[in-house]
């Protein structure tokens, strides 16, 4: 795949993965512009692969949505994946022991633990090398 090709479709993936995880939480796009303080027009181009975001961008999407930075970073080719780091909540939404509720009482939990450090370390998730 050429270069251009391979961009094309990363911010086609970081976009599907942030408007899945807006639905996910049940928010409209105006309403994530407004928590990430984005315009909705930009948010918008966002998800739909035309545009690629910086990371403060990226960190705000990402706090609007209560995930980590990272993952968007990873998505968007800013950092590089680490073998190490599992997807809790991805482990988390599959797991089928659990009820929905469940899952979204954990999701919630995880997520105020990763504002609470993110909070600690000025907007940002210290990444742990090993």
């Amino acid at each position: 795949m050429a270069a251009p090709d391979a961009l094309e479709a990363r911010l086609r993936d970081l976009g599907t993965f942030i408007r899945d995880e807006r639905r996910r939480d049940r928010l409209s796009l105006r309403k994530l512009s407004e928590l990430a303080g984005i315009s909705n027009p930009y948010l918008s181009q966002i998800e739909r692969g035309l545009r690629k975001p910086s990371a403060e961008i990226l960190q705000a999407i990402a706090r609007a949505l209560r995930i980590s930075a990272e993952t968007l970073y990873v998505r968007a080719g800013i950092l590089d994946e680490r073998a190490d780091a599992p997807d809790l909540l991805a482990e988390i939404r599959r797991d089928p022991t659990i009820t929905e509720r469940q899952k979204q009482a954990l999701a919630e939990i995880y997520r105020s633990f990763q504002r609470e450090t993110a909070d600690q370390f000025g907007g940002s998730v210290p990444v742990n090398e090993g």
